[in-house]
């Protein structure tokens, strides 16, 4: 309420400052045939000029906010990978029966094109994910995601984040499978079934992790080649990637 009546003080006094002006101006020059003119004039180019200010220049203004609003997301998703998310693919393909397949995938390099990620983001959602998590895996796991609580939860308070929706739902997997894992302070005594709900928890949590971790190198790539270099040696698909540059396996 307090808005709409600011734009209408605001409106009322611009109205008000042109019809100043406008009086200014009949007393300078005596002209009401100059002035109707003008004003007929610009009133007709008034259309073109609500193109230009809507469609060109907003859209401009738009675009650079939206570029700007990616860059802090994606500060955000590069520390989550740094904290949480490179460890959780280790972890997780190391459960992977087909993880050779992800294993060629991934292995991405800077020649890589956008048809080139395009394609292979459409069949890592067609893979399996298929995990059997043991009891040692689980505690491992539980234990490492319990130490990563308070920076998952400052995430999720990110506001940043209601604008990528795909990281979003990355984060409430990881979160749940978190949740799920605190619930069970005896992990040597769930029965298979138990066992079975918390493996498909986990391949949901698997899935997302891995498509956006591709999505993000993607971005690296373009933008920021030297983090790009860390990530593809330190790649968790690659077997012989090592942090130490020159060196081979």
């Amino acid at each position: 309420m307090k808005r709409r009546s600011w734009t209408i003080l605001v409106g009322t006094a611009l109205i008000l400052v042109s019809a100043l002006l406008y009086v200014v101006h009949y007393f300078i020059f005596h002209d009401v045939h100059h002035i109707l003119l003008w004003s007929f004039t610009n009133f007709c180019f008034l259309p073109i000029s609500a193109l230009v200010v809507t469609l060109v220049i907003n859209r401009l203004l738009t675009q650079r906010e939206k570029q700007a609003k990616l860059q802090k997301l994606n500060m955000v998703i590069g520390a989550f990978y740094s904290e949480v998310g490179t460890r959780l693919l280790g972890m997780f393909s190391g459960l992977d029966g087909d993880v050779a397949e992800l294993n060629e995938l991934l292995v991405v390099d800077a020649t890589w094109p956008k048809a080139q990620f395009q394609n292979v983001q459409g069949r890592l959602q067609r893979h399996g994910y298929a995990v059997v998590p043991s009891v040692p895996f689980l505690e491992e796991l539980k234990d490492f995601l319990v130490g990563k609580r308070d920076f998952l939860l400052r995430l999720l308070e990110n506001p940043n984040l209601l604008e990528h929706e795909a990281f979003t739902s990355l984060l409430r997997a990881v979160f749940h499978l978190l949740e799920e894992l605190e619930h069970r302070p005896n992990m040597r005594r769930l029965p298979p079934s138990d066992i079975d709900h918390l493996a498909g928890d986990i391949r949901r949590a698997y899935a997302l992790v891995t498509q956006q971790w591709l999505a993000y190198m993607r971005f690296m790539k373009t933008h920021y080649p030297y983090l790009f270099s860390l990530a593809m040696r330190t790649n968790p698909f690659d077997q012989d990637a090592t942090p130490v540059v020159g060196e081979s396996v």
